[in-house]
């Protein structure tokens, strides 16, 4: 037994004794139920016998009676001790035998799961370098045909650029060897040049006249030298007809549209270049064959001129008739080398109206680019890499505006030499 007020133990002999003692309070419970006395909050001298279940505290006999806990549902103390204990004991075994198993079964999972999950990590990581890997592969494959794509393009800009330097040295040779013959011919070249302007002639001399078949209903439009002794001509109709000087037409080569020829030219190796307008082509024709050099888009090719260096130039205007541009090709076509249009300002150089806004060019022995815009009543001279030199507008007698350049050609002194159709007359 115990004293739960005295806090001593006691035998069963020894519970009267403590009992009899009347000087003190005491509460005599079983050894088990030791601690289960609690003495009243508002009546410290007075042990809680009853329990009050509306307000879940123990209270005292004078408690009980009292007007705050009147009409509540008062149990004796040491029974709601028991039932609680009961249900302590119902937790503890469900903790013990439930929960406890489960946490249990639980935490001897986890280490599982930790190896599944750095495996499942590894095989991840796997996947991630393996791709990492394919990835670098393909990066390194676009990477080296980039490479080859720039080496493959300083090859070919490297022949391009060698065949100027050909040509260009070849034209010096030319000059230099010109001017060794006129200094030859006429003393001090350097003097005389200075001093004395180029001149015309008073009167057009006829070297040689040449009978075709066009006429009226076919005009001639185009005419190119072969040779000394050949020529190749154009007009309104698909043929373009190879005559030699005595008239007699030696071979004809039609184009691939229904259409006509826009403009001819001839190379070096003797092939002959014509331009179609109306379906945006540059082609070559070899021995009868008729091959394409240029296809356009949005662009119409109009007249072309080969260069000294075998290049060609070639005028071209928009489909929307609102810009008109210089193209310098490979005499192959396939590298568009340059593109002339605009001055250092921005603003066009030619002017515009398509088909009909004739602008014939020619390049003269310094190798400039030489343009008779009849639009424009004025003659555009640029240089080899496109930078405007000049623009003629006709003598000064004429009248502002009235200058219609249309043919042009430059001879071996760099003397560029234009018709004017406005006043019937070259210049």
């Amino acid at each position: 037994m115990y004293c739960d007020i005295s806090h001593i133990y006691l035998c069963k002999t020894c519970v009267g004794k403590h009992l009899s003692d009347k000087s003190k309070e005491h509460r005599v419970v079983p050894f088990k139920l030791r601690g289960s006395t609690v003495k009243c909050r508002k009546h410290s001298s007075k042990i809680c016998e009853h329990y009050c279940e509306q307000c879940s505290i123990p209270i005292c006999v004078l408690c009980s009676s009292s007007k705050e806990h009147k009409g509540h549902k008062l149990a004796d103390i040491v029974e709601k001790l028991e039932s609680q204990k009961q249900v302590l004991q119902q937790d503890l075994e469900e903790l013990e035998n439930s929960i406890y198993s489960q946490y249990q079964e639980i935490a001897s999972n986890i280490p599982v799961q930790k190896a599944a999950l750095g495996k499942n990590s590894q095989k991840l990581k796997n996947v991630i370098d393996k791709h990492g890997e394919d990835l670098h592969r393909e990066m390194d494959n676009i990477f080296k045909k980039l490479t080859a794509d720039v080496d493959d393009m300083e090859s070919k800009d490297q022949v391009v650029l060698k065949k100027q330097e050909v040509g260009i040295k070849r034209a010096i040779s030319e000059i230099t060897k010109s001017i060794a013959d006129l200094t030859k011919l006429f003393g001090s070249l350097k003097t005389e040049a200075r001093d004395a302007p180029g001149s015309l002639i008073d009167e057009p001399q006829t070297i040689t006249d040449i009978k075709t078949n066009y006429g009226r209903l076919n005009p001639l439009y185009g005419v190119s030298c072969l040779s000394d002794e050949e020529i190749w001509t154009c007009g309104l109709s698909r043929s373009m007809k190879l005559y030699n000087l005595q008239g007699e037409l030696v071979k004809s080569a039609k184009i691939k549209s229904w259409k006509v020829p826009t403009d001819i030219a001839v190379t070096q190796t003797g092939d002959l270049i014509y331009t179609d307008y109306n379906d945006g082509t540059v082609n070559m024709v070899t021995d009868s064959t008729v091959q394409l050099v240029v296809k356009l888009r949005k662009w119409g090719p109009c007249n072309v001129s080969v260069t000294s260096t075998g290049d060609l130039l070639v005028v071209m205007d928009s489909d929307d008739k609102k810009q008109t541009k210089v193209v310098r090709y490979s005499q192959t076509g396939c590298n568009e080398i340059q593109s002339i249009q605009f001055n250092d300002m921005g603003q066009p150089l030619f002017s515009c109206g398509g088909f009909y806004n004739t602008k014939y060019i020619s390049e003269n022995r310094n190798l400039d680019i030489c343009v008779a815009d009849n639009g424009g009543s004025a003659v555009v001279v640029v240089n080899q890499v496109g930078k405007l030199r000049f623009i003629y507008t006709g003598p000064p007698s004429n009248a502002k505006g009235s200058f219609g350049p249309r043919g042009i050609a430059t001879d071996s002194q760099s003397r560029t030499l234009i018709a004017d159709f406005n006043h019937h007359k070259s210049v």
